[in-house]
């Protein structure tokens, strides 16, 4: 159940998740045809770029769930986030309930990253629907370094992009955090082989986190930056 007053009330947003989330169900047709034609690019012996592993996927929605994005939404809210950070925006649906608990605490900003030009297009315009373009700007290219440049301190940052990427993703962002700031990474337990190494650096208390996996979904992992 939501909050009263809650931005995800709002009849615009409402109507944009809705809809996103009744076409992302089309996944289950789409995301295998991606995968395999990915694996067939390897297969070939051709080096499969970035750029070509995202163009492959840029029809595929890989979504949070509703519930996943309520999740969003109350972890960002208590935690008064003002400046959001998300690695991986796809279409926007996880970005829609970043930018509606940044907008109840008072506005602030969500910086999103996504690598294939079509979907930074739509999100944005789905930002735009929303009513969110004044809080959320989805950037373009390689998140490594388009997200780089962002401004601290920074609240919460959600990783749910290419999983090799979460580790340098998060290294660029490290230092920006405020202490008491929290990083999600999802598809855990999806991805449990290619995260083992994101996982064991969150959770060895070496380097400025206290983590645990929560059995959510796919697996969410829950960090709070406590400092080095």
């Amino acid at each position: 159940m939501q909050a009263a007053g809650s931005s995800l009330q709002d009849a615009r947003v409402r109507g944009v998740l809705e809809r996103l989330h009744r076409s992302a169900r089309g996944d289950l047709f789409r995301l295998p045809r991606a995968v395999v034609g990915n694996a067939l690019t390897q297969l070939s012996g051709r080096r499969l770029t970035p750029e070509m592993r995202s163009r492959a996927m840029k029809d595929v929605y890989i979504p949070i769930s509703a519930e996943q994005g309520k999740f969003l939404y109350l972890v960002a809210r208590s935690i008064g986030a003002r400046t959001v950070v998300e690695f991986g925006t796809s279409f926007g649906i996880s970005t829609l309930y970043l930018a509606a608990a940044v907008r109840d605490a008072g506005g602030g900003r969500v910086i999103g990253s996504e690598l294939e030009e079509s979907k930074q297009r739509q999100a944005t315009a789905n930002m735009a629907e929303a009513g969110f373009s004044d809080l959320v700007e989805v950037r373009l290219g390689d998140a490594v370094k388009t997200l780089a440049t962002v401004e601290g301190p920074i609240d919460l940052v959600l990783l749910d992009g290419w999983k090799d990427l979460y580790l340098p993703v998060l290294q660029v962002l490290t230092p920006k955090l405020r202490k008491g700031a929290v990083v999600l990474a999802d598809n855990i337990f999806t991805f449990r082989k290619a995260l083992r190494p994101y996982v064991e650096h969150m959770q060895s208390g070496r380097n400025g986190f206290q983590s645990t996996t929560l059995t959510i979904a796919d697996g969410f992992e829950y960090s709070v930056y406590v400092g080095e």
